[in-house]
Parts: C-alpha cells; sequence; structure tokens
C-alpha cells in the first residue's frame, strides 16, 4: 500500500504546481485533444514562471510537460499506424481489411484508452499538486528534464 506524504508546501507553490497540470489540461481540451503539443505548452508556460521560485512547483510543471509530449507522440505514432493499415487495405485491394480491420479497431481502443488515461491521469495530477504531493504520471518519457 502506498503511504501519502503531504509536504509542508506553501498555499502558492501547491496553487501553481495545480495550476501547470490544470493549463496543460485545458489547453489541450480547448485545442483538440491530439494536437496536444498546446498542453504542454501550457505546462511550459507555467514552468517559466516558477522556474526560479518554487521548485516543487517546477517539478510538477516539467512532468505536465513530459506527460503531454509523450501523449502527443504516442497519436502522432497510432495515426502513422492508422495511415499504415489503410494502405496496406488499399494496396492488397481491400483483401488485407481481413486483418486491417481487427487490427484498426484494438487501435481504436488503444487510442481510447490513452485518452482516457491522460485526461484521468491529468485530474489526479492537479490534487496531488494542490495537496502538496508529488506525482509521476505513468507512461512518461523524460524529454523535459
Amino acid at each position: 500500500m502506498e503511504t501519502l506524504q503531504t509536504t509542508s508546501h506553501s498555499l502558492s507553490d501547491r496553487q501553481w504546481a495545480a495550476g501547470a497540470h490544470a493549463a496543460a489540461l485545458v489547453a489541450a481540451l480547448v485545442t483538440s485533444w491530439i494536437a496536444g503539443v498546446a498542453g504542454a505548452l501550457g505546462a511550459l508556460a507555467v514552468w517559466m514562471l516558477v522556474r526560479d521560485r518554487s521548485s516543487f512547483a517546477a517539478d510538477h510543471a516539467k512532468e505536465a510537460v513530459n506527460f503531454n509530449l509523450s501523449m502527443f507522440i504516442y497519436m502522432c505514432i497510432a495515426v502513422v499506424i492508422g495511415f499504415l493499415l489503410v494502405g496496406v487495405t488499399v494496396i492488397t485491394l481491400g483483401i488485407g481489411a481481413l486483418l486491417t480491420v481487427p487490427a484498426g479497431f484494438l487501435l481504436l481502443l488503444a487510442v481510447c484508452g490513452l485518452a482516457v488515461l491522460w485526461l484521468v491521469c491529468s485530474l489526479i495530477a492537479v490534487f496531488k499538486a494542490y495537496d502538496g504531493q508529488t506525482y509521476r504520471y505513468p507512461l512518461t518519457m523524460r524529454l523535459f528534464r
């Protein structure tokens, strides 16, 4: 069982940390989730504002940037795979559909799963940050350090 440790960060630090995750969430939702770079830019803006004032908020902002960039990369990979599946179907004059349709369905399920994971983890991160706890997103590539 995981123990929850709340450290004594100031309310301002916790608000900035939660704001980084919320900014990423709102920016990505407003611009369409597939344009997830906006989410990373929202968190990056918060990081630029707090990087010298609060290591707690800066760490949360970097985590949000990394997660949103990771999700964007995963979605780009899914789009490429989708185009390849359509290409195989066209090249084989429809015969390949016997394999590409089930594969496309699995790809659609994976994309929906990633979208739900993104939304749920982003909301969890907002609450954890506001409670003064650290949070590490799953499936995150640490691109921005």
